[in-house]
């Protein structure tokens, strides 16, 4: 067996952030909406309808940047039904979630195969600054601001109000609903953005069904984290260790099956949940808002 070498630290640190960063977008943009009162179900559809808008348009035009930016359209114009049916019609989130997830998974599998089936292109590696593509440093930067928003701004107050106290907030003057929009969409954006870093920066290449759970545990870091931002980035890293755990073991030459690969994120699910538990969620949370009342 191979010994600890500072390439292997170097090689696992770096799979570890490039594992953590998709799941870190994701999970700020759930604790957004959580915050606001809305459990966003449909992130693991909009995790993957990003991360097809943002291979298919990063291989057609050439530019990584075109196909995040895609990546962030998509997952608004994915949030949209959730806006229109949870938050304007007062629809069940977890079943609309649901429905947005089947319908990206359906449909991402669909074009896929339509377009790439018979070649399964790649794309070229990204250009680095200081060894790390910019949007990671962009991603802990917005990390940071996320976390000073929520504590020392008047729209993190109101945001945490409409997932407590929509009524008091209603009485304010506080549009609930249009805050509880703006929470979604960015939700949408952070969560395509994060699939289209998955299909852009960590593979190289788009495979149906590839999010693999990655936004059902955006969920769980955001109910872990405790509404804080920074609780988010380290259960990002977390979970990015743990999958890239598998691949630093193979460099210290253990053979590792695919199927425990697979397994490590979920299990570091369970075990964290049985450990700390979700953290205390906010009361009206998933509770659809009618303006003026309950």
């Amino acid at each position: 067996m191979a010994g600890l070498t500072p390439g292997f630290a170097t090689q696992f640190a770096a799979g570890t952030l490039t594992a953590a960063v998709p799941l870190l977008l994701g999970g700020l943009g759930e604790q957004i909406s959580e915050r606001a009162g809305v459990l966003n179900v449909g992130i693991e559809g909009m995790m993957l309808a990003g991360a097809y808008a943002g291979f298919a348009v990063a291989y057609g035009s050439g530019s990584l940047w075109l196909g995040l930016m895609a990546g962030a359209a998509v997952g608004v114009l994915l949030a949209l039904p959730m806006l229109l049916l949870c938050i304007r019609r007062a629809a069940d989130q977890i079943v609309t979630g649901i429905a947005l997830t089947l319908a990206a998974q359906g449909l991402t599998a669909l074009l896929h195969h339509v377009s790439f089936a018979t070649t399964y292109p790649r794309l070229p590696a990204p250009a680095t600054l200081y060894g790390r593509f910019p949007l990671d440093y962009m991603a802990l930067a917005l990390c940071a601001g996320l976390a000073w928003l929520h504590r020392n701004t008047l729209l993190g107050l109101h945001l945490q109000a409409a997932g407590v106290q929509p009524a008091a907030l209603d009485q304010s003057g506080i549009n609930v609903a249009r805050l509880r929009g703006g929470a979604v969409l960015t939700t949408g954006a952070l969560a395509g953005l994060g699939g289209a870093y998955l299909s852009e920066i960590s593979a190289g290449v788009f495979v149906p069904f590839m999010t693999n759970g990655a936004g059902f545990i955006c969920i769980v870091l955001a109910m872990l984290a405790r509404r804080r931002a920074l609780l988010v980035l380290a259960g990002a890293l977390l979970f990015g260790a743990s999958q890239s755990a598998a691949t630093a073991l193979q460099l210290l030459g253990v053979d590792v099956p695919s199927d425990v690969v697979q397994m490590l994120p979920f299990a570091m699910v369970m075990v964290l949940l049985a450990g700390l538990g979700a953290g205390r969620l906010p009361a009206a949370l998933g509770q659809p808002y009618r303006r003026g009342g309950q």
